[in-house]
This record gives C-alpha cells, sequence and structure tokens, in this order.
C-alpha cells in the first residue's frame, strides 16, 4: 500500500479546514476529518497543529492577511474601484455558497467572540477588510465614480455592515443567491453618492 504524503502544505490543510468547517461546522471539525481531507494521518496534524483548537488558531491566524495585498487582489482584472469593491466582498463570502454552509461558518464566528486569541484574529480580519473597502472608496471619489467630499470613512464602515447583513437576512429569507444580494445590497447602499452620469460596473 503506498504511504501516506507528508510533504502537504499548511495552506492546503486549512484550507481543508475550511471545507470540513462549511459542511459540518466547529463543533463536528475533527482533526481526523481534515486528515482525510487531504489524505494524512491525524497524527500528522497533531504533530503540526497539537490540538483542534490549535488549528483553529492556525486558521484564524492564517486569515489576517496585509491589507495592501488584499488592495492589490481586489483590483486585479477590475478598471472600476466600485467594481473591485463588489468584488472583493462576493469573495469574501465565497466560502458560504448555501444557508448551512453560512450557518456553520457562523458557528466559528461565534467561537471567535468568545475566545481571546481567536478574538485578537477575527478582529485583525475585521480591520484589514475595512481598510481595504475605505481605500477602494477613495479611489473612487479620486476616479469620479463617488461624489467629492463623500465620507469614505463613514461609507466604509457601512458598507462592511451591510456585508455582514445581507449573509443574515440571505441565510434567512433564501431569496437569491448570496453574490446576488451582496451586489443588490451594496449597489443600493452607495447609489446616493454615486457621480451623476458616472456608470459604474466590474
Amino acid at each position: 500500500m503506498a504511504g501516506r504524503p507528508r510533504g502537504v502544505d499548511d495552506a492546503v490543510i486549512l484550507r481543508a479546514a475550511v471545507e470540513v468547517i462549511g459542511r459540518v461546522g466547529p463543533a463536528g471539525l475533527t482533526l481526523a476529518a481534515v486528515a482525510g481531507e487531504v489524505g494524512l494521518a491525524p497524527a500528522t496534524l497533531v504533530q503540526r497543529f497539537g490540538s483542534k483548537r490549535g488549528l483553529l488558531v492556525a486558521l484564524a491566524a492564517r486569515s489576517v492577511q496585509d491589507p495592501e495585498a488584499l488592495h492589490e487582489r481586489a483590483r486585479t482584472g477590475h478598471a472600476s474601484a466600485l467594481g473591485a469593491l463588489t468584488a472583493f466582498a462576493v469573495g469574501s463570502m465565497s466560502d458560504m455558497s448555501t444557508p448551512e454552509r453560512y450557518a456553520n461558518h457562523l458557528a466559528f464566528l461565534c467561537l471567535d467572540l468568545t475566545d481571546p486569541e481567536l478574538h485578537e484574529h477575527a478582529l485583525a480580519v475585521h480591520r484589514a477588510t475595512g481598510r481595504v473597502i475605505e481605500t477602494l472608496l477613495a479611489e473612487a471619489v479620486s476616479a469620479s465614480e463617488l461624489r467629492p467630499g463623500t465620507d469614505t470613512g463613514a461609507l466604509a464602515r457601512t458598507v462592511v455592515a451591510i456585508i455582514a447583513g445581507a449573509g443574515l437576512a440571505w441565510a434567512l429569507d433564501r431569496e437569491g443567491t448570496l453574490p446576488e444580494r451582496l451586489r443588490r445590497e451594496i449597489d443600493a447602499v452607495l447609489a446616493p453618492h454615486i457621480s451623476e452620469g458616472e456608470p459604474w460596473g466590474n
């Protein structure tokens, strides 16, 4: 029998953990389930992460990315700053393709809110997301996509809240897809600030 692969990168393992959380939630997550996703022995994950909690902390830490890198990724392929913003919002929720998966990832957020170490990482992700959105809004003002004088800081905080709220509303009423809901709600919150005669898109 062929031996199990040993050289699996941590990023692959953590991506598998995200997939397992989406299916069964953090309560149902086990090292054995994640190991099975990537073809490793559970003992290998114990050696790398120490425990299930160690894996969750590593996953939370991996989620914290440099805002500049996030901004660069958001702008790739998008001439419009507002188009990049919408794509960034949709991409940030891409693991929540069904209400059930949304609920399971929401359960992970509940852990973030009660565990100090997990909360530290979740707060860093939240702040990085807000900075990227504010940067894109400022670029939209400079490009005359948004009206001069738009308070990009306040608008960024509203957009962050809209993204979170749109996900919860969609998981409850289940109308359409989550990307459709996000695009519609972001369009609505930006509409009063759009410069006249300046249509925007992806």
